[in-house]
């Protein structure tokens, strides 16, 4: 009985399918049944392409959110630490006196008084040395850092990078002045086993000396071009300084800095700013420029030796410098420049218009016999003036008219008379 109803099912039921294949293939051209089963798995195909496509860009926008989440977790932890740095208590700037053993030091603070205390296990005891200035912890004073030597910006600043463009064959009628500069800048430099075969010692020191505008600062600037080695240069009055000792300490950190940078060239300008003899009349700023002066006086020739600097200073005025400085061993060559004669004047004529469209009409040599103690800037404004004549004028060469009313202009009678008045006696009997 059991078997009849089981056998019943099973017709039933194959029935069942036969009649669902034959409805398929009856809507599939009258029992086309293989190519709904091939319609059927394409499209169950590109479903399932379509969901693959789904956790793939799901799969993407995962990574993207979890390196997302990364960046900000390292975002917080910079700023946690940047806000930690800030919460730490400040340092207390002290300066090692003396090292008593691999542990204990003796500071002394920036307030003032000495204490004998610990530093951190993280610095090395040969960093700790007497003068080094270092970080002390407010609360117990130890030593948790070596701080760096205190430099002045301004000094570094004094350091000339760029080489002015300014040579020899520029400078006219100083033959003589420039084969001695040259001996005492550029020879030691570039050939000093010369003098250590001879056993000489070459001057460390030359002072420049003449008239205003007869070329000591052009001379310093053809050898800043001419030389290789560190060019550093600082007017007189920089080092005259406000307060106590700042002056003195100028002087000391820029020989220090011509040390560092050595080979050095250092040119003093307008010297007679700091080095004019010393008086006695009492005021504070008198005093301070003393002590700046003797300061500049024990780097250039003191106790320490200042390496392989060499010094060019130059000044119009040699008479008010103090003798301490003019002594040899501080600077062992004085070359005065001199007012250029009537030779010198027109190789300077020719140097300044070189570049100048000249009418037919001009001679060099008049011009020099015209401008007779002139100098050379007085030269160098006589070309430019008689330039702007021509170009006011609109002109296409420079004239002999230009350049005569060029010389009454600069060196005329008026302008001496305007610049150097005479004496007229007292106002008052």
């Amino acid at each position: 009985m059991k078997a009849s109803v089981s056998s019943g099912n099973s017709n039933s039921s194959s029935s069942s399918s036969v009649g669902v294949g034959a409805s398929a293939g009856a809507a599939y051209g009258g029992g086309d049944y293989p190519r709904y089963l091939a319609d059927m798995v394409r499209r169950l195909e590109e479903v399932n392409n379509q969901l693959t496509d789904r956790v793939q860009k799901l799969e993407r926008e995962e990574r993207y959110r979890e390196e997302l989440r990364n960046r900000y977790e390292r975002e917080i932890k910079k700023l946690r630490a940047e806000i930690e740095k800030l919460r730490t208590p400040p340092l207390v700037v002290g300066t090692v006196v003396d090292v008593i053993d691999d542990k204990r030091v003796v500071v002394r603070s920036s307030a003032g008084p000495k204490f004998v205390v610990n530093y951190s296990q993280s610095i090395d005891p040969k960093e700790a040395a007497p003068g080094t200035q270092v970080g002390l912890s407010q609360q117990s004073l130890a030593v948790v850092s070596v701080l760096p030597s205190a430099k002045d910006p301004s000094v570094y600043g004094m350091e000339l990078i760029e080489s002015p463009e300014v040579d020899y064959n520029m400078i006219g009628g100083l033959n003589e002045q420039i084969e001695e500069i040259k001996e005492v800048a550029e020879l030691p430099l570039t050939a000093p086993e010369q003098f250590e075969r001879i056993g000489v010692e070459p001057p460390k020191g030359v002072l420049l000396t003449g008239l205003p505008g007869t070329g000591k600062t052009l001379l310093a600037k053809a050898v800043a071009n001419r030389t290789s080695a560190t060019f550093i240069r600082v007017v007189g009055s920089e080092l005259v300084q406000k307060y106590i000792g700042e002056g003195a300490r100028l002087v000391r950190e820029l020989f220090a800095l011509a040390k560092e940078k050595a080979p050095t060239i250092l040119f003093i300008d307008e010297l007679d700013a700091v080095a004019a003899r010393r008086v006695e009349d009492g005021t504070t700023g008198e005093r301070e420029v003393q002590r700046t002066m003797m300061q500049l006086l024990a780097e250039i020739d003191g106790f320490n030796p200042r390496g392989d600097v060499r010094i060019i200073a130059a000044t119009n005025r040699p008479d008010i410098l103090d003798p301490a400085l003019l002594r040899p061993g501080r600077f062992d060559r004085i070359i005065e420049i001199p007012v250029p004669d009537r030779e010198a004047r027109e190789k300077i004529f020719r140097i300044h218009t070189s570049k100048m469209k000249l009418g037919k009409d001009v001679e060099l040599d008049t011009l020099a016999a015209l401008t007779e103690n002139a100098t050379g800037a007085d030269i160098k404004a006589i070309s430019t003036e008689a330039g702007m004549f021509a170009v006011k004028r609109n002109k296409k060469s420079i004239e002999m008219e230009e350049f005569e009313q060029a010389i009454t202009k600069i060196i005329g009678d008026e302008q001496k008379h305007h610049l150097y008045p005479k004496e007229t006696g007292a106002m008052f009997a």
